[in-house]
């Protein structure tokens, strides 16, 4: 086996571990004692420590700061995006329910692959596509008794669609960035730049900034070390040698994660149909693993 194709194995692993991690984050945000982007903000700032702390080893490391000035405007970038993407999708979990909140941000490999194709002149292969549109619709089956069209739910669902551009965004931003930034200078300095925006939208919505004494603060800090340190630094490892179409297709096993979890943790049922969902999503991410061409081509 070449360098090349066990680096390539090694973020495959990687990525499939960090839509694990990203997948406890709807249960961990409805588990919060706090609003929705109070919950956002405080899932960047408690990780900024230990981020800043894999920085500051790194810097030591190789004697030099992993960044320069002219790549504070692709970080720049990232930051917004996540922040936007945070923000939005924890208020569509207020605002409809979880199997919608869940199903229409991971949408985003759509609107990943279109930037790719739009702005890179990226081609896309047909096999690729046919993967794409199997793992979407295996979502779709995995979420489908549970989705609530319409009505009430409209201005969630439509929130929860915007959510899928902005973490398109975030990922085509840290795809381009990975090819010559380190995972911890991507992750410290984007996760700085989103912490004050993400303060800031809290206090404007009028939020209250600090869990009750003695409540809620188990699910703030999980959901910072498992679906940002963990979750999110192994997916921007990953992006680093897989291609950002692909790696937005794999994170569709973020619903089939959350609706495992509900049923252990939660008591919540597990259909045949979702089941089935979740083996379509697997058998699309394959097929769409068959169909990309090699990172960069």
């Amino acid at each position: 086996m070449s360098a090349s194709q066990r680096a390539n194995r090694i973020a495959l692993a990687a990525l499939l571990l960090g839509a694990v991690g990203i997948g406890f984050a709807p249960i961990l945000v409805r588990l919060s004692p706090l609003g929705p982007s109070a919950t956002a903000f405080y899932r960047l700032l408690l990780s900024l420590p230990i981020l800043g702390l894999w920085l500051a080893w790194e810097c030591y490391a190789k004697k030099r700061l992993p960044f320069r000035a002219g790549d504070i405007k692709g970080l720049s970038v990232a930051g917004l995006c996540f922040a936007a993407d945070l923000a939005v999708w924890h208020w569509a979990l207020l605002l409809t329910s979880v199997a919608n909140a869940t199903l229409f941000p991971n949408f985003a490999p759509i609107y990943v692959t279109l930037a790719g194709w739009i702005l890179f002149k990226q081609g896309v292969r047909p096999l690729f596509i046919l993967g794409m549109g199997l793992a979407l619709g295996g979502a779709i089956l995995l979420m489908g008794e549970n989705l609530q069209l319409g009505g009430s739910h409209l201005a969630g669902d439509l929130l929860a669609q915007l959510t899928a551009v902005f973490y398109a965004g975030y990922i085509v931003a840290v795809g381009r960035l990975r090819s010559r930034l380190s995972t911890a200078a991507i992750m410290t300095v984007s996760g700085a730049i989103t912490t004050p925006v993400l303060l800031l939208v809290a206090v404007a919505s009028g939020e209250a900034l600090w869990p009750e004494p003695g409540k809620g603060w188990e699910a703030l800090i999980a959901l910072a070390l498992v679906s940002h340190v963990g979750g999110q630094s192994l997916i921007a490892y990953a992006l680093a040698h897989l291609p950002a179409p692909f790696g937005s297709v794999v994170l569709l096993l973020q619903p089939l994660v959350a609706a495992l979890l509900a049923w252990v943790l939660l008591g919540e049922s597990l259909t045949l149909l979702a089941m089935l969902g979740g083996l379509v999503i697997l058998a699309g991410i394959l097929l769409a693993r068959l169909g990309s061409p090699p990172r960069g081509s």
